[in-house]
């Protein structure tokens, strides 16, 4: 839920190759690239997975056994920061959006979090959150990878 940018992309590719269910919640204009949606809807055609779009947060986390958020300005996008500002806050996760979701969702974002903006303190350190132990496998599949590399 958020911006439509490269990690969506991301996770978009991850889950038709996985066969699951992603519902992608942006608004209009900040909808993921057409080509990676296309190459998304093509792959979750052969593995079964379900790839989506809305513009209604709520519907995007209606369903949820995961929200994923990330920040609403990325690198090399400063320029657009006020304008995205004024766009983005019915896309913040916030308690009242996570009351929408299922009991069990949780929430991820792959740090760094701009608290008040994409998220809140209250979900970032609630008890639905994984931010944390997101970034600490991240920090053992990096060494892996590193091993890897250094052989």
């Amino acid at each position: 839920i958020g911006d439509g940018n490269n990690v969506a992309h991301s996770l978009l590719l991850m889950a038709a190759k996985l066969g699951t269910t992603m519902v992608v919640g942006t608004p209009e204009g900040y909808r993921p690239a057409p080509s990676i949606m296309d190459r998304a809807r093509t792959i979750a055609a052969e593995t079964g997975a379900t790839i989506l779009w809305t513009a209604d947060p709520v519907e995007a986390a209606r369903e949820a056994d995961m929200i994923y958020t990330d920040t609403w300005t990325s690198m090399g996008q400063e320029d657009e920061a006020e304008q995205r500002r004024k766009v983005f806050p019915p896309y913040q996760v916030n308690y009242p959006l996570l009351q929408m979701a299922p009991a069990h969702t949780i929430v991820m974002h792959c740090l760094p979090a701009h608290r008040g903006e994409e998220i809140t303190d209250s979900v970032a350190d609630g008890p639905q959150s994984r931010l944390f132990p997101q970034a600490e496998n991240r920090l053992h599949a990096q060494k892996a990878i590193l091993v890897q590399l250094l052989r």
